[in-house]
C-alpha cells in the first residue's frame, strides 16, 4: 500500500555523511550534539515553506486518540491559535538551529507535557508522555518532510531518505525519546507507522476542526488595521489553501484512513502550486526565505 513515500529520483543524492547523534558527558551519559550547517534539516526547517507543510504533521498527531483527546482538552488552539501556532514554531526552530539551547528546550517540553492526562475516545486513559504517544508526535515528522520535499522542494532518492531518516532520529534524541521508541531504520519506520496509521489512527474532533475550512480563525495578534478590516475577505481563501495544501500532504495511507477526500484533479492542482513554490521560494532573499531564527543561525554560522 502507498505509505506517502517521497518518490526517489535518480541522480538527486544528497552527498556526505550523517553526523554523529551523541556527545559523551563526564558522568558517561550522553548528550544529543546540536544540528549544524551540515544537516539537512537546517536547510528544511526554517525555510519559510515549512508553514505551508506543518499543519499536516499536525493533523497526523492529532489523529490518534490520546494526542487529539490531549489537545482536545489541554491545548489553546481554540481560543489563542495564532500564539499556540507562534510557539510551536519558536519550539522547533530551537530545536534544530537552537544549538545547546536544543537539548534545553526538549527538557522543558517533557517538562510542559507533565500533567497532561485523562481519557481519550475510546476509553483509555493517556498521559501525554507515555512513551508511544509522545514518540509518535515525533514521528509524523519524517513523513511529512518527504512529502513536502516532493512537492515543495525537491524529492529525495534513497540515500537522501536514509539521512534524513537518521536526522530525524537525532531530533528525537534531542526531544528525549529513547532510541528504543524509534524506529531504526526507514524500513523499520514504514512498518511501524503503517501499523500505528490502521491500528491507531481515527478523524477526531480535533481533526475535523483542523480540515474544516470554514472554521472560525480570528485577524493574526497584533495585525495591522487594514489587514483586520480585510480579515472577514482574506480568511475563507486562506483557509481553504491552508486545508487543501494540509489534504494533499498527508500521507495517501493516512488519507485513506482518516476518509480525506483527495481526487487526481486535486493533485494536478497541487503538483502546479509546488512548481510555483519551488520557483519563486529559492530566488527570495535569504532573510525572506528563512524564518528569523533560522536566518540568525545561519548568519552566524557563515561568521
Amino acid at each position: 500500500m502507498d505509505t506517502g513515500r517521497a518518490a526517489h529520483s535518480a541522480g538527486e543524492a544528497i552527498p556526505g555523511p550523517v553526523p554523529g547523534g551523541d556527545r559523551a558527558l563526564p558522568d558517561g551519559r550522553s548528550d544529543p550534539v546540536p544540528f549544524t550547517p551540515d544537516t539537512l534539516l537546517w536547510d528544511m526547517a526554517g525555510d519559510i515553506r515549512v508553514l505551508l507543510y506543518l499543519p499536516a504533521a499536525l493533523v497526523l498527531q492529532v489523529a490518534h486518540p490520546a494526542v487529539g483527546a490531549g489537545v482536545d482538552e489541554h491545548s489553546v488552539f481554540r481560543t489563542d491559535p495564532w500564539g499556540r501556532a507562534r510557539r510551536s514554531l519558536d519550539s522547533l526552530q530551537l530545536w534544530v538551529y537552537g544549538g545547546d539551547r536544543a537539548v534545553e528546550e526538549g527538557r522543558r517540553l517533557r517538562r510542559l507535557h507533565r500533567d497532561i492526562k485523562g481519557t481519550d475516545t475510546r476509553g483509555r486513559p493517556y498521559h501525554a508522555l507515555t512513551p508511544a504517544h509522545y514518540a509518535w508526535v515525533h514521528a509524523t515528522g519524517f513523513p511529512v518532510f518527504l512529502r513536502a520535499a516532493e512537492y515543495l522542494f525537491r524529492p529525495f532518492d534513497e540515500a537522501g531518505e536514509r539521512r534524513l531518516h537518521a536526522e530525524a532520529r537525532r531530533l528525537g534524541r534531542i526531544l528525549g525519546i529513547r532510541e528504543r521508541d524509534m524506529p531504526g531504520s526507514v524500513e523499520e519506520f514504514w512498518t511501524y507507522f503503517d501499523t500505528v496509521v490502521h491500528d491507531e489512527l481515527e478523524r477526531t474532533a480535533v481533526v475535523e476542526e483542523l480540515l474544516d475550512p470554514h472554521r472560525s480563525v480570528p485577524p493574526p495578534d497584533g495585525a495591522a488595521a487594514v489587514l483586520r478590516l480585510l480579515w472577514p475577505a482574506l480568511r475563507p481563501a486562506l483557509l481553504r489553501l491552508q486545508v487543501f495544501v494540509t489534504k494533499g500532504l498527508l500521507p495517501p495511507v493516512a488519507r485513506e484512513r482518516l476518509d480525506v477526500p483527495w481526487t487526481s484533479r486535486d493533485e494536478r492542482r497541487l503538483r502546479l502550486l509546488g512548481r510555483v513554490v519551488r520557483a519563486v521560494v529559492p530566488r527570495l532573499p535569504e532573510r525572506l526565505r528563512y524564518l528569523p531564527a533560522a536566518h540568525a543561525a545561519r548568519r552566524a554560522a557563515r561568521a
